[in-house]
Protein backbone atom coordinates (compact mmCIF):
# COMPACT_ATOMS: atom_id res chain seq x y z
CA UNK A 1 0.00 0.00 0.00
CA UNK A 2 1.45 3.57 -0.98
CA UNK A 3 0.84 6.32 1.04
CA UNK A 4 0.09 9.48 -0.37
CA UNK A 5 2.61 12.25 0.38
CA UNK A 6 1.51 15.51 2.09
CA UNK A 7 3.18 17.92 0.67
CA UNK A 8 1.49 20.77 2.21
CA UNK A 9 2.57 19.33 5.31
CA UNK A 10 6.30 18.62 3.98
CA UNK A 11 6.58 22.22 2.43
CA UNK A 12 5.09 24.12 5.49
CA UNK A 13 7.14 22.32 7.95
CA UNK A 14 10.24 23.35 5.44
CA UNK A 15 9.46 26.79 5.46
CA UNK A 16 8.49 26.58 9.43
CA UNK A 17 12.37 25.51 10.17
CA UNK A 18 13.51 28.71 7.64
CA UNK A 19 11.42 31.57 9.13
CA UNK A 20 12.37 30.11 12.79
CA UNK A 21 16.06 30.49 11.37
CA UNK A 22 15.76 33.94 10.40
CA UNK A 23 13.72 35.04 13.04
CA UNK A 24 16.65 33.99 15.33
CA UNK A 25 19.18 35.23 12.91
CA UNK A 26 20.67 31.69 12.78
CA UNK A 27 22.44 31.85 9.44
CA UNK A 28 23.45 27.75 10.02
CA UNK A 29 19.73 27.00 10.56
CA UNK A 30 18.92 28.74 7.49
CA UNK A 31 21.70 27.74 5.28
CA UNK A 32 20.66 23.76 6.38
CA UNK A 33 17.43 24.01 5.01
CA UNK A 34 18.82 24.08 1.84
CA UNK A 35 21.02 21.71 -0.48
CA UNK A 36 24.68 22.02 -1.10
CA UNK A 37 24.17 23.54 -4.60
CA UNK A 38 20.71 25.01 -4.05
CA UNK A 39 19.74 27.63 -6.44
CA UNK A 40 18.61 30.92 -4.43
CA UNK A 41 17.04 33.74 -6.04
CA UNK A 42 16.33 36.91 -3.47
CA UNK A 43 16.60 40.72 -4.26
CA UNK A 44 20.07 40.47 -5.05
CA UNK A 45 20.18 41.07 -9.34
CA UNK A 46 21.68 37.88 -9.79
CA UNK A 47 21.38 34.24 -8.47
CA UNK A 48 23.27 32.37 -5.76
CA UNK A 49 23.64 28.70 -5.81
CA UNK A 50 24.90 26.61 -2.16
CA UNK A 51 24.43 26.52 1.92
CA UNK A 52 27.30 29.51 2.03
CA UNK A 53 25.63 31.95 -0.68
CA UNK A 54 22.68 31.81 1.35
CA UNK A 55 23.80 32.03 4.51
CA UNK A 56 25.77 35.42 3.21
CA UNK A 57 22.75 36.51 1.76
CA UNK A 58 20.66 36.57 5.07
CA UNK A 59 23.59 37.31 6.96
CA UNK A 60 23.65 40.83 5.09
CA UNK A 61 20.11 41.65 5.89
CA UNK A 62 18.73 43.83 8.86
CA UNK A 63 18.64 42.54 12.25
CA UNK A 64 15.19 42.50 13.89
CA UNK A 65 14.14 40.25 10.13
CA UNK A 66 11.11 38.04 10.43
CA UNK A 67 9.22 35.86 7.71
CA UNK A 68 5.88 35.47 8.15
CA UNK A 69 4.61 32.69 5.80
CA UNK A 70 1.36 31.36 4.19
CA UNK A 71 1.03 28.02 1.76
CA UNK A 72 -0.80 28.80 -1.51
CA UNK A 73 -0.17 25.72 -2.97
CA UNK A 74 1.79 22.62 -3.04
CA UNK A 75 2.18 19.21 -5.52
CA UNK A 76 4.53 16.20 -6.33
CA UNK A 77 6.74 17.00 -8.83
CA UNK A 78 7.96 13.53 -9.13
CA UNK A 79 9.19 10.97 -6.37
CA UNK A 80 11.04 12.80 -3.97
CA UNK A 81 10.70 15.93 -5.12
CA UNK A 82 7.55 19.16 -4.53
CA UNK A 83 6.60 22.31 -5.53
CA UNK A 84 5.47 25.05 -2.99
CA UNK A 85 4.23 28.32 -3.78
CA UNK A 86 3.38 30.39 -0.90
CA UNK A 87 2.92 34.20 0.31
CA UNK A 88 5.04 35.68 2.56
CA UNK A 89 6.07 38.91 4.49
CA UNK A 90 9.01 39.63 5.16
CA UNK A 91 8.47 42.07 8.29
CA UNK A 92 12.01 44.06 8.31
CA UNK A 93 12.41 47.20 10.48
CA UNK A 94 11.87 49.93 7.61
CA UNK A 95 8.98 48.28 6.31
CA UNK A 96 7.50 45.50 5.40
CA UNK A 97 8.01 43.41 2.29
CA UNK A 98 5.26 41.45 0.64
CA UNK A 99 6.61 38.43 -1.86
CA UNK A 100 5.36 35.62 -3.53
CA UNK A 101 7.98 32.48 -2.91
CA UNK A 102 8.42 29.45 -4.69
CA UNK A 103 10.23 26.38 -3.83
CA UNK A 104 11.28 23.31 -4.84
CA UNK A 105 12.24 20.89 -2.49
CA UNK A 106 14.09 17.51 -2.39
CA UNK A 107 14.26 14.48 -0.20
CA UNK A 108 18.01 14.12 0.20
CA UNK A 109 19.18 11.40 3.15
CA UNK A 110 15.42 11.19 4.39
CA UNK A 111 15.25 15.15 5.24
CA UNK A 112 13.34 18.00 2.84
CA UNK A 113 15.53 20.54 1.47
CA UNK A 114 15.33 23.29 -0.72
CA UNK A 115 16.89 22.85 -3.92
CA UNK A 116 15.06 25.88 -5.94
CA UNK A 117 14.68 29.00 -4.23
CA UNK A 118 12.92 32.31 -6.10
CA UNK A 119 11.07 35.29 -4.59
CA UNK A 120 8.89 37.59 -6.58
CA UNK A 121 7.55 41.49 -5.00
CA UNK A 122 4.24 41.57 -4.75
CA UNK A 123 3.55 45.45 -5.46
Amino acid sequence: MTQELDTAAVVSALLDRWADGIRRRDLDQIAAQFTDDALFQGFDPEPAFGRAAVSAYYGKQPPGLTAEHTLLHSRTLAPGAVLGYAAVTFHRPDAPVQVHLTVVAVKVDGQWLISHYHVSRVR
